[in-house]
């Protein structure tokens, strides 16, 4: 079916006869309550603002660090934050008075197998929930989680463990959305089956249960990953974000599906800036890297024919859409703000640029720093908010900006009044800490968060200038009912457990039509897409109540489900896992596949086990030394690191070993291991180390330049082992042994580590690492519960 795209000649508009509020929606909270603010560009329409700020006289501090930016709603701030900056570092939301700054409450979580750098943590922001209050984060390590405005968990996801999101050095994590009874995220995750390659996907959860609703994959293959934050709007009737993308592209996604509709390949690199909507007829996306120089640029929004079930998004080339760009704007991580028809952006270099909306000519600059990373100004009562970087006139300005924290490192924070002929400064002062965060505005004060303190400033009390809630958003009326939606569209079962799920019909827009749809009226079938490289079934069947069963003594397997009513149709995805012991050899899989790669010969090899997470396009099951074994592909350099779980999150008090070998010689190794706990235990080729970690920075023994502690050999297998034993002070530890296959177990373990804080629970896992194209291999995976 060929796809229309033509493009816009004024703003879409829908006629009120057909609005409707949104029946989830209404004014029970007021506030600051996601990161753009209220009107999605980083601006506030209250007045009686500071036009001065003193460091040494705010109206309140808290001893609170990150990189995150507040939120408050009904007189509570909430915010990112970490504490700690070693082995114990631990990094969560804190609940504080808006007024006094009296903490009220706290959860705090530890980082977990990640690789995290220069103490990039608490990037993100936390998002309230208009209607009921209710506060969502997503933390560094992928924690996705869900509280009461007192504090109490409602809850929780591990993003890494259930869905494959992946850990980068950068640290940048997306704020949460809310949209209607959804919560939307994002990141780069590498899940399994259709979802097993990685790609910057976006997911939909139902706000008050946590049940995922869609996942959507709307970019070409990521080159980074991207924190850029959605813009909601409306698009030919549809509920639709914009937003910038890791492959380097700006997208329309369907808010309500999640089926991508349009694409516009902009850059070579991730995009992380949020991008502003102009007049609803032109997104304004700005890009670039500390090393590589990028441009603002302004897109006409296409006019595409959205097609339901279509395979992707239409990509339409720069050149149809393109109104102008600017080469001279460029930025990584900031992201530009729109204030009218005026773009103000502070530039990598630290300077800050008044931007024409309409034809992108630059109106005045204005040197505030050295450099810039995550913060954005804040425009309210006619005045710029700017936190810079570092203070360029205080001691230990010149430290690398990698360095998030430090003593004597101060940001610079200025108030500017813009006109269209210049940014005059009016206050310019130096705050304890660099400044990553972006401040916000509400009820007559100033929040901002450094690399050491969270800040208050203003006046105590009520502000007269604060503006009026806006009212609940009308939403179109929903058409005919068109298709199902399942929820929860993705889950996973254990032998004898059993699934309920709620089914509501959709009209072609994605807009609902009936709620609570009887499941009992609902036919399902097994489902084999038509594209899955893997034909397989999930080994459970739907029963007379219309739950999905998992039979005693079900295998591992996955698989989908399609349900029809009538002409309607929906689908959802399943795994079963076995839980303990989990055994595996391999030894069952038929290599029916062959390489096609030009980094090796044509070999056999079978795809690795469906229901594992992360395992696609990193591993295939191949025959080694007369026996079947999982080995660490090499063919995608992407790919060169590959993290596998067979669990769920909540798994404990387990012990793991498995058979690992590696290609090489004495000078080349690759590496391998276990994950138990979330923690990694590793077999280090070239170090010849064996090795815990569960962040390479701050939790890792022994330490890079300890001297070897396990000679191993290439072509040799070896048995490693591990287990964590908790106590109940929180504390933990962590033990591995090594030994050569087939010679007795050592009764020593070889490590014994120690932490204060340890993990409590985690998925079991395998990991390769083959940055060398050696392959590495692992074999006789077993995990079995401790006495």
């Amino acid at each position: 079916m060929k796809r229309h795209v033509a493009f816009l000649t004024g703003t879409f508009a829908v006629a009120l006869s057909l609005l409707q509020p949104l029946s989830s929606a209404s004014a029970a909270v007021d506030g600051w309550l996601s990161w753009r603010g209220p009107n999605q560009n980083g601006t506030s329409d209250e007045k009686g603002l500071p036009d001065a700020v003193d460091p040494k006289k705010p109206l309140w501090t808290a001893d609170f660090r990150g990189q995150s930016t507040p939120v408050v709603a009904n007189g509570k701030l909430y915010i990112m934050g970490y504490i700690d900056r070693g082995p114990d570092l631990q990094e969560g939301i804190t609940c504080f008075d808006a007024e006094t700054g009296k903490q009220l409450w706290q959860h705090l979580f530890n980082d977990f197998i990640s690789d995290i750098i220069y103490l990039r943590y608490a990037t993100s922001a936390p998002t309230v929930d208009p209607e009921t209050g209710n506060v969502f984060i997503q933390g560094t390590q992928g924690i996705f989680a869900s509280f009461t405005p007192d504090g109490k968990l409602l809850w929780k996801h591990s993003l890494m463990e259930k869905y494959g999101r992946m850990t980068f050095p950068n640290g940048r994590t997306p704020s949460p959305l809310i949209d209607g009874d959804y919560v939307i995220t994002r990141y780069i995750t590498s899940n399994w089956g259709a979802q097993g390659a990685a790609g910057d996907r976006f997911y939909a959860f139902d706000k008050k249960t946590g049940e995922l609703a869609w996942a959507s994959s709307p970019g070409d293959r990521p080159r980074d990953n991207s924190f850029s934050y959605p813009f909601l709007a409306w698009y030919k009737g549809y509920r639709v974000f914009y937003t910038a993308l890791g492959d380097g592209s700006v997208a329309c996604v369907n808010a309500r599906t999640g089926e991508p509709i349009w694409r516009v390949n902009l850059f070579k690199a991730g995009i992380n800036a949020t991008v502003c909507v102009h007049n609803n007829d032109k997104v304004i996306a700005v890009f670039g890297t500390p090393y590589e120089p990028g441009q603002m640029v302004a897109l006409k929004i296409p006019d595409v024919t959205p097609q339901p079930g279509a395979a992707g998004p239409v990509v339409i080339e720069r050149s149809q859409v393109e109104l102008w760009s600017n080469p001279g704007l460029s930025s990584s991580a900031s992201s530009p703000i729109l204030v009218g028809d005026r773009v103000y952006l502070v530039k990598e270099k630290g300077e800050l640029s008044c931007v024409d909306a309409n034809s992108g000519k630059v109106l005045w600059n204005l040197q505030l720093g050295i450099e810039q990373r995550n913060a954005c100004p804040l425009y309210a009562d006619g005045k710029l908010y700017v936190p810079i970087l570092d203070d360029p006139d205080a001691k230990g300005s010149e430290q690398n900006a990698d360095a998030a924290g430090g003593a004597g490192t101060k940001g610079g924070f200025y108030i500017i009044k813009p006109s269209d002929t210049e940014g005059k400064i009016i206050n310019k002062v130096s705050l304890d800490g660099r400044c990553f965060g972006t401040p916000i505005a509400y009820n007559g004060k100033i929040y901002v968060q450094t690399a050491e303190k969270l800040y208050c400033f203003g006046k105590a009390g009520n502000n007269a200038g604060l503006a009026k809630a806006k009212p609940p958003e009308a939403w179109p009326k929903a058409g005919p009912a068109a298709q199902l939606q399942i929820i929860p569209s993705e889950v996973l079962l254990y032998p004898g457990q059993t699934a309920s799920f709620r089914i509501r019909s959709l009209d072609a827009k994605g807009l609902v039509v009936q709620e609570n749809i009887d499941p009992k009226s609902v036919k399902w079938d097994s489902y084999i897409p038509p594209t899955a490289l893997v034909k397989a079934k999930m080994d459970g069947a739907f029963n007379a109540e219309g739950k999905l069963a998992a039979p005693q003594g079900a295998k591992m397997s996955a698989g989908a489900f399609e349900a029809t009513m009538g002409n309607l149709k929906g689908y959802i995805r399943g795994r079963v896992l076995t839980g303990f012991p989990i055994k595996q050899d391999f030894e069952s899989f038929m290599l029916s596949e062959t390489t096609t790669n030009t980094v090796e010969e044509p070999t056999k090899f079978a795809y690795p086990p469906l229901p594992w997470i992360g395992a696609r396009f990193r591993f295939e099951v191949r025959e080694i030394d007369g026996t079947k074994a999982l080995c660490k592909t090499i063919d995608n350099k992407l790919f060169q690191r590959g993290t596998i779980f067979m669990g769920d999150p909540t798994m404990k008090n387990y012990t793991i070993q498995a058979d690992i070998m590696s290609d090489g010689n004495k000078r080349k190794m690759s590496d391998a291991g276990l994950i138990c706990h979330r923690y990694q235990i590793l077999l280090k080729g070239n170090e010849q180390k064996l090795e815990i970690n569960s962040n390479l920075e701050r939790f890792r023994f022994p330490a890079p330049d300890a001297p070897p502690n396990f000679r191993w050999s290439a072509k040799t297998w070896y048995t490693l082992k591990a287990r964590v034993d908790t106590k109940p002070d929180g504390s933990g530890t962590i033990r591995a042994k090594a030994w050569k296959r087939g010679e007795p177990e050592p009764e020593a373990w070889t490590l014994e580590v120690e932490h204060k804080t340890a993990h409590q629970e985690g998925a079991p896992g395998l990991f390769g690492f083959s940055p060398q194209e050696m392959h590495v291999y692992l074999d006789n995976v077993l995990v079995t519960p401790n006495n």
